[in-house]
């Protein structure tokens, strides 16, 4: 009778089991609503840190197996009743019971704490590799900027593009406070220290967008502190890389955008932005090739006429904190430099 109650609850848990796996396995999808997720790996750092998951998490499914039986036999099958004698025992403690429940943990723990750590190894090669393109990564408040350090002098601000199939060693840097880099699709978190240079290297093996967060708190505009990867056919990478390493084109003489062009060089936005050719700010974003990007205000706001003159005209208000300042221009002076700022491709 014992025997048939503890195999017919057992059974009963089994439902349970298969449930978490299907829901485990469905969590790896491409379904553009949930672009953050970490079950769906597309580099090769990204496929190591989801095998390393999977496998502590069978470790963990295999606890929970063990435990559930232990206690439905405690409870089912080894208990005494209420009303019942229990067998007389003059034994005070079990021995291979205290050693098993100590070397069982701890096998356990050796095993999750050995590919742990040849992961941390294998992430972290001390020399560079073949082929491989080096770019520096630096944390602002709130933004990226990114220098791609292959002697092409490109810099971009909050879309990085990236050849698939070649290695990439990001150096990373903060201007600040700490930061953490993350891209859920192609590699776990890292830390952007002051003072103190991190890496990450990968190889982003499918072509697409991808999107990035920081994930440590560094203050009122932390949310919006985004950014996003394009993996690029080894072609088009180098196509957009070219384009990228020369200057603006000027806007043709007459025009509105021209006349944005020299709204913006006689404004203080020269003190912060770069536009190559134009203007040597430091502060705040390279602008050269603004037009050729998707978002704007670090990955907050779609690149469009709309979004800019919105940008332009409340930064406090559309990004909580931004050092930006608003000139209070308006009418045709902002239409201008709007006119200007999409010309930048």
């Amino acid at each position: 009778m014992k025997t048939a109650n503890f195999k017919r609850r057992l059974f009963g848990i089994a439902p349970l089991l298969l449930a978490m796996a299907i829901a485990v396995a469905g969590c790896q999808s491409d379904d553009p609503a949930h672009p953050m997720s970490t079950m769906a790996p597309r580099s090769d750092l990204a496929n190591w840190c989801y095998g390393l998951f999977m496998e502590v998490t069978a470790w963990d499914l295999l606890i929970l197996v063990i435990v559930v039986i232990a206690f439905i036999l405690a409870v089912f099958f080894f208990s005494t009743r209420v009303g019942e004698a229990g067998p007389p025992t003059s034994v005070s403690s079990d021995l291979g019971l205290e050693v098993a429940w100590t070397l069982g943990p701890a096998l356990i723990l050796l095993m999750i704490s050995i590919p742990t750590v040849r992961l941390i190894f294998r992430t972290q090669p001390r020399a560079a590799v073949a082929n491989e393109l080096p770019i520096t990564v630096i944390a602002h408040q709130w933004w990226w900027e990114f220098r791609y350090d292959d002697g092409s002098n490109v810099f971009t601000a909050n879309e990085l593009h990236l050849p698939a199939n070649r290695p990439i060693r990001l150096k990373l840097i903060s201007a600040d406070v700490i930061h953490s880099f993350w891209v859920p699709r192609l590699g776990g978190k890292r830390d952007v220290v002051p003072g103190q240079e991190n890496q990450i290297n990968l190889i982003a093996n499918v072509p697409g967008e991808y999107f990035g967060q920081c994930a440590e708190f560094c203050g009122l505009s932390h949310a919006n502190m985004r950014f996003r990867i394009f993996v690029d056919a080894p072609a088009d990478f180098a196509s957009w890389e070219q384009i990228q390493a020369t200057p603006g084109a000027a806007p043709a003489d007459g025009t509105a955008a021209s006349r944005g062009a020299q709204i913006f060089a006689d404004s203080p936005c020269t003190t912060c932005h770069t536009i190559n050719g134009v203007s040597k700010g430091y502060i705040g974003p390279d602008l050269t090739h603004l037009a050729s990007r998707k978002t704007i205000a670090s990955g907050i706001l779609r690149n469009d006429s709309k979004h800019l003159t919105e940008w332009i005209e409340h930064p406090g208000e559309m990004k909580p904190g931004a050092e930006m300042p608003n000139f209070a221009l308006g009418g045709d002076q902002l239409n201008d430099l709007v006119a200007y700022l999409e010309s930048l491709k």
